[in-house]
């Protein structure tokens, strides 16, 4: 099976239209001449371009390919994970992105240091590095893989073109030109997948016959509510362990916030969190009907496997049958995986780059010039283009697609997330604490990989055989990473460690997020906690006075903790009142500087000019104003 002339043809357009849309956004506009617009869009970006890329930026290519591989093999119980959608998208909506979006951050990890310290906030950069590099490197393999394998082209010939396009658009148009690619990618994703679900439909014999068959052979799955955490897939996995990993993605990931603060308003990035909720329902159901379909039309029109090494090819290899006979088809589709891969790619260079520059290298070279700076922001993001590369390569080693992305997230991201909700959700831990959490989170994590990994060393891995009896797939490196593909049926009765060893993947983030927030709340009270007065009341979102509304005002004030109200703040705020000795008449307000963050010495005669130069605004919310300023590289 090959690609016709057509399909190279629409494949090289969507490409081309990529970097076109980068070049668009150099030449027009401020034309990416201040990291302001470069990194944040100018602020200006409506809610459902934010969205659409929201949900391109880690439900692409990862979701095309191994969703319908797993319904394919396991049946519609992953299905269930839309369940997880409904609080995942809500607590980021109400809780994150207003305290994200109010501190006016443009690193996520500026919040850890005003609410713990600069140690914090460094560890929790070089953890985000460390998972975005290795989930970038996962990304980039899968579409290289499934366009090798159906048109025969170089697999690290397409990584490479890949990397190329990636690189034009996002160093040429900044994150304007990343979100509006997302959106057009995100629609041709759309186009591809009903095309798919729509032919092979027809070719089945329509939809009643394929749940007919899928029934038959028993992939419509039950609401199984067996509570074992062992247990692979369970309604309470998918539904409440969905929660952290949905969290961990759209609550506190760079990447994602980094969108939410390009929006135009506060009521703009929460109405994207909202639009995202029925995109992703949909982008998960024709992941859901492509298996099922796949299914049927291989029950009744056995395949030849052969030359399927990995199951995540099977789904081109489905494209390629059922399309062959429509041009320009199969090259929409496989163009929708590239475009999916370039929406994720692009936004991690961007957010790697801007996390590198601000949070670790700016603050020990506070004096490094814009032009410097600049330069030095171009040559980290090529830099880690060449490390995602690199990591390509080691994903080639691994199994599933799928797999290693979501363990990833699970595995890095969970300890994240439980990092951000010891900050937001408990004002009285500490900086020692919220370390020695995050540390005993990411051991936590990679015990339950590695142990996995040794105790399965005697696992042999074995290729798909037919259409019918699909045995398991992977490598010991897969396994390092989760079990997500593991076998239904070779079970084995296993206890002590082995047991804890077989953790069901979609526990990892919660579990690991819980591991940071109970370490880190011990360490904090016998380290001492800190005083309810010192924590920034904007920094925190106190949960119990909000559950606990009806209690008397006396008892409700007592569960804040000593935490003064926003609108005491100016009582408690280090922030003090200065006469300018040459002009009297004018006040001067100082506020505690976070490396560029919070910026004293601005006289409030020329707030307005220093918000124009500085993309900056005024707080106006508490006894005394002071000038925040939007970080700049």
């Amino acid at each position: 099976m090959r690609f016709s002339i057509l399909d190279y043809v629409i494949f090289a357009l969507l490409l081309v239209l990529s970097s076109a849309i980068g070049l668009y956004y150099a030449l027009s506009g401020g034309k990416q001449r201040t990291t302001q617009e470069f990194l944040l869009a100018n602020r200006s970006m409506s809610f459902l371009p934010v969205a659409l890329s929201l949900l391109a930026t880690f439900q692409s290519a990862v979701a095309i390919l191994g969703v319908p591989s797993e319904i394919y093999r396991f049946g519609t119980e992953y299905w269930f994970l839309g369940c997880s959608y409904i609080l995942g998208l809500l607590i980021p909506a109400y809780i994150f992105i207003p305290v994200f979006y109010r501190l006016r951050l443009t690193s996520t990890y500026e919040y850890l240091e005003l609410r713990f310290s600069k140690a914090v906030r460094i560890c929790g950069t070089i953890t985000f590095i460390f998972q975005m590099v290795i989930y970038m490197g996962v990304v980039l393999y899968a579409p290289a893989l499934a366009f090798n394998a159906v048109t025969g082209f170089s697999l690290w010939g397409a990584v490479l073109s890949m990397g190329l396009v990636c690189t034009i658009y996002t160093t040429l148009g900044g994150l304007k030109a990343v979100i509006w690619t997302d959106v057009i990618q995100t629609l041709v994703m759309f186009a591809g997948q009903l095309a798919v679900i729509i032919v092979g439909t027809i070719k089945v014999g329509g939809i009643e016959e394929v749940w007919k068959i899928a029934t038959e052979n028993n992939k419509i799955s039950g609401i199984n509510l067996n509570p074992d955490p062992f247990e692979r897939h369970s309604f309470w996995s998918l539904a409440i362990g969905g929660i952290f990993m949905m969290l961990s993605l759209y609550g506190v990931n760079q990447a994602q916030v980094q969108r939410y603060l390009s929006s135009r308003s506060e009521k703009e990035a929460i109405l994207s969190c909202y639009a995202v909720f029925p995109c992703q329902q949909l982008v998960l159901a024709l992941g859901c009907l492509t298996g099922l379909v796949m299914f049927a039309y291989y029950k009744i029109n056995p395949m030849a496997t052969s030359q399927i090494t990995i199951p995540d090819q099977m789904v081109l290899y489905f494209v390629m049958d059922i399309l062959k006979d429509l041009p320009g088809l199969p090259g929409l589709f496989v163009a929708c995986l590239f475009s999916g891969a370039l929406s994720t790619i692009s936004s991690a260079f961007n957010s790697l780059a801007t996390v590198t520059m601000q949070d670790l290298i700016k603050p020990h070279f506070p004096n490094l010039s814009e032009s410097k700076a600049t330069l030095l922001s171009k040559v980290l993001a090529l830099g880690y283009g060449l490390l995602c590369l690199g990591m390509a390569y080691i994903s080639s080693l691994m199994g599933s697609v799928l797999q290693a992305a979501l363990s990833i997230f699970g595995m890095v991201g969970g300890p994240l997330l439980g990092l951000f909700c010891l900050g937001f959700f408990f004002p009285f831990t500490n900086s020692i604490g919220a370390i020695t959490g995050l540390v005993s989170g990411l051991l936590m994590a990679f015990w339950i990989g590695i142990g996995g990994f040794v105790s399965k060393m005697s696992a042999t891995s074995s290729p798909i055989l037919n259409a019918t009896s699909i045995p398991e797939m992977g490598n010991f490196t897969t396994m390092v990473m989760t079990t997500l593909l593991t076998s239904q049926t070779a079970t084995k009765s296993v206890s002590g460690l082995q047991r804890f060893y077989s953790l069901s993947y979609m526990w990892y983030s919660a579990h690991n997020s819980t591991t940071v927030v109970i370490v880190g709340i011990i360490v904090s009270l016998l380290t001492g906690p800190t005083k309810g007065c010192d924590v920034d009341p904007r920094t925190v979102y106190l949960v119990l006075p909000k559950l606990l509304f009806f209690l008397p005002e006396r008892c409700k004030e007592k569960l804040r903790y000593g935490v003064p109200h926003i609108a005491e703040v100016g009582e408690h705020s280090p922030a003090r009142l200065l006469k300018d000795e040459h002009n009297p008449s004018d006040v001067i307000v100082t506020e505690k500087s976070y490396n560029g963050f919070l910026n004293g010495s601005a006289k409030m005669s020329e707030k307005e000019e220093m918000e124009e130069k500085l993309s900056g605004f005024a707080r106006s919310d508490t006894g005394h104003s002071y000038i925040v300023q939007e970080t700049s590289l």
